[in-house]
């Protein structure tokens, strides 16, 4: 399987609308991968507090119309990395992961306000939205993302020709329980989607190993470039195999990453070393 991690520049000089112009070209480009990945929040910035709310879009709004022509064109399974989502109030949840707690945006006209949150978009090669999801781990403690974004409920996967991929984004990747829930709903390739700031950036290669490891499985974890409302971003995106070893990663700048890799060790690495028969906490019983 060819991978390309698409590590995205975030220029606040960039306007929202010419960035998804750019990035859908980016894309296009990609024609010889089965697989393209974008960061988290690559319209407005993972850091851009203020522009949640101004730049939030249903679930089918403008970056879903771009991307998923951008699919089609190129002929590719696409994870088109994070959007702010806004529900409107009243509206239900929506989108194909569903969502727990909602964060609010003054609506403005004294009214009930939106809910939004922090939603990753999957098409498939004919530009159908295949799976969304709400991202379940928000950063920021007791402001940002944490107060300004409802927080997603449910785990999603997405079964590929030759692999079933686990959704994550950014924060998440802290939390090896969201990781270990997804393998047990089949995944084999955990795909990250982040905005990783520079300042931990030693974790981020870190955390990324360690969650290859514990669950023999892939990961692809996809950063940006640049910086976010002055906040200097990791980059450094990651392809691991499930034995641990880096298989390619990127430089701090604006970046594509392509890699090989080769689906089946998952399966071949589970059947050499079988350590996750061996669990006894989590699970219903043990496994043998």
């Amino acid at each position: 399987m060819r991978a390309s991690l698409l590590q995205i520049d975030v220029d606040e000089a960039e306007s929202v609308g010419a960035r998804r112009r750019r990035v859908a070209s980016l894309v296009r480009q990609q024609t010889g991968s089965d697989l393209v990945i974008l960061p988290e929040l690559w319209t407005t910035g993972a850091f851009a507090y203020e522009a949640f709310g101004t730049e939030a879009e249903p679930l089918e709004g403008p970056t879903y119309e771009v991307m998923a022509e951008a699919a089609r064109d190129a002929g590719v399974w696409l994870h088109a990395g994070s959007i702010p989502e806004r529900v409107a109030s009243g509206g239900g949840v929506g989108g194909a992961s569903g969502g727990g707690a909602a964060g609010a945006a003054d609506d403005g006209a004294g009214g009930a306000a939106d809910s939004l949150y922090n939603t990753s978009l999957v098409f498939s090669p004919t530009g159908d939205l295949v799976a969304s999801y709400r991202k379940i781990h928000r950063f920021g403690f007791d402001k940002g993302e944490a107060v300004l974004m409802g927080a997603g409920s449910e785990l999603v996967t997405v079964r590929l020709p030759g692999t079933t991929l686990g959704l994550a984004t950014c924060y998440d990747l802290r939390f090896p329980e969201l990781f270990r829930g997804l393998v047990d709903a089949g995944a084999e390739t955990l795909v990250v989607s982040a905005g990783w700031p520079e300042r931990r950036r030693s974790h981020w290669t870190l955390l990324a190993q360690a969650r290859a490891v514990e669950n023999q499985a892939y990961v692809l974890a996809c950063g940006t470039g640049g910086g976010h409302a002055g906040v200097p971003q990791a980059g450094h995106s990651i392809v691991v195999d499930p034995w641990g070893e880096v298989l390619a990663e990127a430089g701090a700048g604006e970046e594509v990453l392509t890699v090989e890799f080769d689906a089946s060790k998952v399966g071949v690495t589970r059947e050499q070393f079988p350590a996750l028969k061996d669990r006894l906490l989590g699970v219903a019983a043990p496994r043998r």
